[in-house]
């Protein structure tokens, strides 16, 4: 499908009701499975980063981002789970949760990134693409090879469209997200978010802690010269003064 960056992000919605003959309270439905969250450091770190950039980005918003978390998706059968890498919700409170009960929270995840590898590629692109589709109706889901090994492009990214996957054309090197309003660019072994609206490239966790430092040695600079500039101020106040002193003694 082509792109269409002007339309409104919308909420993805379960689309059957889920069986009750079971209650959910009489499931113990686990905590993480104590896999590691990646791969390798890289897929740690690719991540990590995503969810906290886009963390930043919603703070404040009813905007629901987390990742490496058990997302039940069918109530009663606790086998019936996916852990996404990175998942975006809205209108869902922005809380802490052990796990992700579809049929609790009301609402599927707007979007999920899977940071794929060798040992989950075949997984990503069939099994959770399957389960996204048919069973969560995720609205839009994104693949991304850090080491642009497995998938050709690197950066692929899928849109929901009565009950099927199609594929999300790139604009100018990027895919456009309408659910997040933001657009993803593969920049090398990085994954950026682009903020159309704003104009500006969303920081990483750590670009924002030194953009952070530079603002406030900027703020520090600033007073110290407004500092130097009064007290040159005052020092040039007080010559005129003595020279006042000294014509008026000449009298």
């Amino acid at each position: 499908a082509g792109e269409n960056l002007g339309e409104e992000p919308r909420m993805a919605a379960i689309a059957t009701p889920f069986p009750t003959h079971t209650p959910t309270s009489e499931i113990d439905y686990p905590p993480p499975d104590g896999k590691p969250m990646g791969e390798t450091d890289l897929h740690r770190s690719v991540m990590v980063v995503t969810i906290e950039t886009l963390k930043m980005h919603f703070a404040g918003q009813q905007v629901y981002v987390s990742g490496n978390l058990l997302l039940y998706y069918r109530p009663g059968n606790k086998r019936r789970h996916v852990s996404p890498d990175v998942l975006v919700t809205r209108g869902l409170e922005p809380r802490d949760r052990e796990g992700y009960l579809l049929w609790e929270e009301g609402r599927a995840p707007n979007v999920v990134i899977e940071v794929t590898s060798q040992s989950t590629r075949d997984e990503d692109l069939e099994d959770k693409l399957e389960i996204y589709r048919d069973e969560i109706q995720v609205a839009e889901y994104f693949l991304f090879d850090p080491r642009s090994e497995y998938l050709v492009p690197a950066l692929q990214g899928y849109r929901l469209s009565r009950g099927r996957y199609e594929p999300i054309e790139p604009v100018g090197g990027r895919l456009a997200s309408v659910e997040l309003g933001l657009q993803l660019e593969s920049d090398g072994s990085r994954l950026r978010f682009y903020d159309p609206a704003g104009q500006r490239w969303l920081p990483t966790p750590q670009e924002a802690h030194l953009e952070a430092l530079a603002a406030l040695e900027r703020k520090e600079a600033a007073l110290q010269q407004s500092e130097a500039v009064r007290r040159q101020a005052e020092a040039e106040v007080e010559r005129l003064r003595q020279e006042l002193a000294s014509l008026r003694g000449q009298r």
